[in-house]
């Protein structure tokens, strides 16, 4: 097999980076809501290619808790398969999904693949791509809700995340942050340092079998 793309090709694609791409379906039920959700697992996607636990748990807490979605100014980051925010849209939620530029195939085609029968509520969610600490001066600061799940992981991101997320909250977002609480990653220390550094900061939820945390978080007043 040959691993290049045609030697006149301006933009050859390498084949070998898909040989070992391989998809899986899975249905979930969150929030009265039937999701069919396709994760691509290959080199390429890396972190953002599976559902994690996580944001199956944030969206059990949102409906525990009787979080109103419908009508809501929502943003997503590191939305990774979708999950969070296409179970907000599909409650009538105005979501705009960003992540990394190489994960926007996969989020988009699981949007496409989740429009009701009877077309979104409000709108189709938006997808776009939003690098922490880099491009969030792109986007708006007039959101209801910043979701966030399993997101928390690189160090190096800690101070970048906190950024971002001071920005889009501006206006008086709230954030709900859900984390596996990944000692070796230092994800305790973004919750006790980095986050409340610019955020008032409260753990609303904990789930010992799992090791999962759910944050609720305010952009401090004097920000």
């Amino acid at each position: 097999m040959t691993c290049a793309g045609d030697e006149d090709d301006p933009f050859p694609v390498d084949v070998c980076l898909f040989s070992e791409t391989f998809s899986q379906d899975n249905v979930y039920n969150l929030i009265g809501q039937e999701l069919k959700i396709r994760q691509v697992f290959g080199a390429n996607l890396g972190v953002a290619a599976p559902v994690w636990e996580a944001a199956l748990h944030l969206c059990g807490y949102l409906e525990d808790q009787s979080v109103e979605l419908s009508g809501k100014r929502i943003i997503e980051l590191g939305a990774g398969t979708g999950v969070v925010g296409i179970v907000a849209a599909r409650l009538g939620a105005v979501v705009t999904l960003t992540d990394l530029p190489l994960a926007l195939p996969q989020l988009q085609a699981n949007v496409s693949a989740n429009m009701p029968s009877s077309g979104w509520p409000s709108a189709p969610p938006t997808v776009l791509p939003l690098s922490w600490g880099e491009d969030h001066m792109n986007f708006p600061s007039d959101w209801d809700l910043v979701l966030c799940a399993d997101i928390i992981y690189l160090q190096e991101t800690y101070s970048l995340l906190v950024e971002t997320l001071a920005h889009l909250c501006k206006n008086g977002a709230v954030v709900y942050l859900s984390s596996k609480m990944r000692k070796e990653h230092k994800t305790p220390s973004f919750y006790e340092e980095y986050l409340p550094s610019r955020f008032d900061v409260e753990l609303v939820h904990r789930d010992d079998k799992q090791n999962n945390n759910i944050y609720r978080a305010a952009l401090k007043k004097d920000q």
